[in-house]
């Protein structure tokens, strides 16, 4: 019986995934009615037995080639770093606020650590960020259309930048392929106007990006950094990096600190 059980509960975690493509310990917890240590526990045995793929946090449905997308690739990099980001980004929100959270896996992060009490709207243009939202039913979320960017898995071009500026939100949460002391850049132009609209949008810029982000590069120049409100980052600045951040009257916080 037990055994019945367990087997039940374990084709019932992969039905959740298969269906949402991705989903928290925590929602998959509440779904399925047990704790989340026992869903941990069936995580790890899913994940070894190739059923499923075990994230910071989550897990993904198993891709269906059995090859490990471009986008999910990028997630598991610098995991700890993305998450404790996360989690200062949801500390900056309201119970009843109006959000937005770019395409990007820096951002999706913010999903793992948004409270339950949360009953506001979350508003996005990225399709894992819609996902995740699937599992929660006490918030209101708005998704922005357009033409599938694959990379970054995320709706770009004219509806969705359309969209986009009919909205008012109190924080847009933006990610970044690229930092430096000149600006933000991103990996393709397609990605910039709906980017521009949610910023014009939000009351507060909150751009997150972990350390890795300060010794990248990026073809693409989205915005100066007199354009963002606050950084939210892992590690303390680079001096050069700090001093130009401070310039630009950005303020900024390390999960570090």
């Amino acid at each position: 019986m037990k055994y019945s059980a367990a087997a039940m509960r374990l084709d019932a975690i992969v039905s959740v995934l298969d269906n949402s493509g991705f989903a928290t310990i925590a929602n998959l917890a509440l779904t399925v009615g047990v704790s989340e240590m026992t869903i941990r526990r069936d995580l790890r045995q899913l994940h070894k037995d190739g059923r499923i793929r075990l994230v910071h946090g989550g897990a993904y449905a198993r891709e269906r080639s059995g090859q490990v997308s471009a986008l999910e690739q990028r997630r598991q990099l610098n995991q700890a770093a993305k998450s404790a980001i996360g989690g200062m980004a949801a500390d900056l929100i309201r119970p009843n606020d109006s959000i937005a959270i770019d395409a990007g896996t820096t951002t999706l992060a913010i999903l793992e650590h948004v409270p339950e009490s949360f009953a506001g709207t979350i508003i996005s243009h990225s399709i894992p960020v819609l996902t995740a939202c699937l599992q929660r039913k006490n918030f209101r979320t708005v998704g922005l259309g357009g033409d599938l960017f694959r990379e970054s898995g995320a709706f770009v071009g004219p509806r969705s930048v359309e969209m986009a500026s009919s909205l008012r939100v109190r924080l847009f949460f933006l990610g970044a392929a690229a930092v430096d002391t000149r600006g933000v850049y991103v990996s393709a132009d397609l990605e910039r106007g709906t980017k521009t609209a949610l910023m014009e949008a939000a009351d507060l810029v909150i751009l997150l990006a972990d350390h890795s982000k300060f010794q990248s590069s990026a073809p693409v120049l989205l915005c100066k950094l007199d354009k963002i409100d606050m950084l939210l980052t892992d590690l303390p600045l680079p001096p050069k990096m700090a001093k130009a951040i401070r310039a630009a009257g950005v303020k900024f916080r390390t999960s570090a600190a």
